[in-house]
Order: structure tokens, then C-alpha cells, then sequence
């Protein structure tokens, strides 16, 4: 049953990635009908990345209340209803209403499912749910152009993809006794040490647990509220390394193509598709994470993450004349990317305790969509100002700012390796 609910997570983390990128592959067929500038589409982000961050920071609150399994089933529900919404909608203002629910479930599914597998499950587990995470950004587009270039309409994609969360819905609501049983295993009352994902389940539990015996676990998890996490040593430095990550892997990705065409001379059909390529990295790079993580331990898996990035950006600076290595240092910082998210989140409980790793997670979470939301604009800014050729200078102040965030994280709290 522990395997069942592990497979029934990793679908709700493709689910999780749908929507997310099937906004940008719909909107060039999206504001011409709705009759509104092509730089409207910000303004559906913003709102949809402002109720993520809200519903984030309320997610410690509502898994108290709740249960992990229950705020998921009711987040993918409201996010299943706002897909469908999206798909009736024929005014701007329709999309900018119903985008605030599309990201109050999108937010609360993320920051409880990410507690949930940095609690009871290995490292391995976690880079691979941000794996099918990646899977799911790339199913969202490919849904959503199969049916626009098959004469269809954006409403049709958004339906199809609506579709499938009502079905995870059910499937969830019918796991729901799944969730309670690994809760009384977490507890020591139900679960053995068996082999597999059952072992995993025992292993973490007993490592996350750390700072506090049982009794006093259960009591201090009712006191835990963002006000008292932030003011634990190394908190401001663990939610800082969020943004500074997010803020590399959105900008990099967004203004991939357009530092390739206009930095660097490179069509733009070659510059597109090896664009898509950094995502590629990132996603294979957390499959083949998922083999090492263990090994080497999160914190060494960060370093060696921030260290590839930092690298391929030195690497973006030089005066390069070889297209395929400009374009090939892309795949090289989406494989930089790709231990450094799962990781952080999978070391909070051990760093900070299980009794706060709900709230914190929560709050890292809200930071982390504020670096992948305001960010990239702000590198637009830039870019206006003065030029696109300062892609890669960009990314390496937040690589460094990165760096020091998490070794100052190291040395306040305690991490094996």
C-alpha cells in the first residue's frame, strides 16, 4: 500500500506541472481572441503566482486542521474547477477572477506534498517527484498544441487537462485511508521495517523526527506558527537560498531563447528548441539525482549544483563563437539546477525538525514563486535599460548570493552531508 501511495504522489506532482506551462504555449492563440495586448498574459501570472504565495504560507494552518491527504483532495479539486473555468471563459476578466483559485490549489498541493516526501520518504524520492514534476511541465504544452494545431481551440486543452484532475480528485479521495495509515506508521503504531518503499517510510520518519522525543513532538507541532519559525536560526538564510534559486532557474529559462537570437546570433527555430533543452536538463538531471542523493547526502548535492551553474554561466560570458557549445552550456545549467530544489526541500526536516518542517516548507514555497515571479521581469527591466548580454552576470549574482545562503545555512544548523 506504501508503494500505492508513493505512485499516486508522483501523479499528483505530473498534475502539479501541467498547468504550469500550458498558459505560455496557449497564449499566442489566447489574447487575439480575448482582445487584449500580447503583454497581458503578466498580469494572469501575477495573480495566479500572488495566490500561490498566500495559500503557501497558509498551508502549516490547514495541514494541522485538515491532513495532508484532505488538503490535497480539496486543492485538486479547486484546481481541477478553476482548469474548467478556463476552458468557459471568453473575457480577459473571467481568466483574471478564476486565477486566483487556480493558484490557491496549485500552492497548497505543493508545499503538503513536499512536506509529505520530506518526511516519510528518501532523498531519492524527492528528486524524483520534482522529476515528474518536470514530465508534467512538458505533457502541459504538448496537450494543449495537439489540440490547436488540430484545428481545434485553447478552451479544448484546458478542458482535457481539467479532465485529468477531476480524475486525480477521485483517485485521491479514495486514498485517503492510505494517507491516515502512514500517519499512524509515522507514529510507530502501524508500520514495520520492511524492504522497499516501506523501508524508506521507516528510515526517513526516524531521521526527520530528531530534535524532539515523540510527546513533546505532537505539542510542539500545535504551537509551530510562521511567526515563531522565522525566528530560528538559519530560517532567513534557508527561505533567501529559495528565491536566489528560483530566481536563476525562472530568468534562465524564460530568456534562454532570447539571449541565444540577439546575444549570440543563433536562429531562432535552433535557438527554440535547445531552449527547451535547459528544462530537459533539469529533469533528467533529477532522475539521475535520484540514483546519488543518498550517497552523497543534500548538502554536497547543492554544492555540486550550485557549482555546475555557476560554471556554465562563467562559461555564458566568454566570447564563444561555437553555437553548439553556446547552446550546449544551457543543457549544462539545467543539470546545475537539478539537485539544488529537491535537495533544500528534503534537508529542512532534518535541519529544522519535523515540527516545523510544514511551516517552513510553506514559507520557502512563498519565496520561492516571489524569485520565479518578479524576477525575470526585473531582468526585463534590465534588458530594456541596457542589454540582454547581461543574462549570464544576472545569474551569477544570485548563484554566489545562492552559495552563501546555503553554507551560512550549513554552519547554523546541523547536516551530515
Amino acid at each position: 500500500m506504501l508503494t500505492l501511495l508513493l505512485v499516486i504522489i508522483y501523479i499528483a506532482f505530473i498534475s502539479l506541472g501541467l498547468p504550469d506551462s500550458v498558459l505560455g504555449a496557449a497564449w499566442p492563440s489566447m489574447f487575439e481572441v480575448l482582445g487584449v495586448p500580447v503583454g497581458y498574459a503578466g498580469i494572469i501570472t501575477m495573480i495566479i503566482a500572488g495566490s500561490t504565495i498566500i495559500s503557501s504560507l497558509a498551508s502549516n494552518f490547514l495541514n494541522k486542521k485538515l491532513g495532508t491527504g484532505r488538503v490535497m483532495v480539496i486543492s485538486v479539486a479547486i484546481t481541477a474547477t478553476a482548469l474548467f473555468g478556463f476552458s468557459v471563459s471568453s473575457k480577459f476578466w473571467h481568466l483574471c477572477l478564476i486565477g486566483i483559485p487556480y493558484g490557491l490549489g496549485a500552492g497548497s498541493v505543493d508545499a503538503s506534498l513536499n512536506n509529505y516526501v520530506a518526511l516519510h520518504y528518501k532523498p531519492r524520492h524527492m528528486s524524483w517527484l520534482h522529476c515528474f514534476w518536470g514530465v508534467g511541465t512538458m505533457i502541459g504544452p504538448i496537450v494543449m498544441s495537439r489540440f490547436i494545431a488540430g484545428g481545434g481551440v485553447w478552451t479544448q486543452g484546458y478542458r482535457a487537462i481539467s479532465i485529468f484532475q477531476v480524475i486525480l480528485t477521485g483517485i485521491l479521495l479514495l486514498s485517503l485511508p492510505l494517507w491516515k495509515k502512514v500517519e499512524q506508521g509515522r507514529c510507530g503504531e502501524t508500520v514495520s521495517p520492511l524492504e522497499g518503499v516501506a523501508e524508506d517510510v521507516v528510515q526517513t520518519t526516524a531521521e526527520a523526527r530528531g530534535r524532539l522525543p515523540p510527546s513533546e513532538e505532537k505539542k510542539s507541532n500545535n504551537d509551530v506558527t510562521l511567526k515563531s519559525v522565522v525566528k530560528i536560526p538559519g530560517v532567513l538564510s534557508a527561505v533567501l537560498a529559495f528565491l536566489c534559486y528560483c530566481a536563476i532557474e525562472a530568468t534562465t529559462g524564460f530568456w534562454a531563447t532570447t539571449y541565444m537570437v540577439f546575444a549570440r546570433g543563433i536562429d531562432i527555430n535552433l535557438a527554440t528548441s535547445w531552449a527547451m533543452l535547459f528544462f530537459i536538463g533539469i529533469t533528467v538531471g533529477r532522475f539521475l539525482n535520484g540514483f546519488v542523493s543518498e550517497r552523497f547526502g543534500d548538502k554536497n548535492m547543492i554544492r555540486v549544483g550550485a557549482g555546475i551553474i555557476f560554471v556554465a554561466l562563467v562559461l555564458m560570458t566568454l566570447p564563444i563563437s561555437n553555437k553548439w557549445i553556446v547552446l550546449s552550456v544551457f543543457v549544462l545549467a539545467g543539470l546545475g539546477c537539478a539537485p539544488i530544489y529537491p535537495c533544500m526541500i528534503h534537508a529542512t526536516p532534518i535541519r529544522f525538525g519535523k515540527e516545523n518542517s510544514q511551516a517552513l516548507i510553506g514559507l520557502q514555497m512563498a519565496c520561492a514563486y516571489s524569485g520565479s515571479t518578479f524576477c525575470p521581469p526585473i531582468f526585463g527591466i534590465i534588458v530594456q535599460k541596457l542589454s540582454i548580454k547581461l543574462l549570464p552576470f544576472y545569474g551569477l549574482l544570485f548563484v554566489i548570493f545562492l552559495i552563501i545562503f546555503t553554507e551560512n545555512l550549513n554552519k547554523k544548523t546541523k547536516l551530515e552531508k
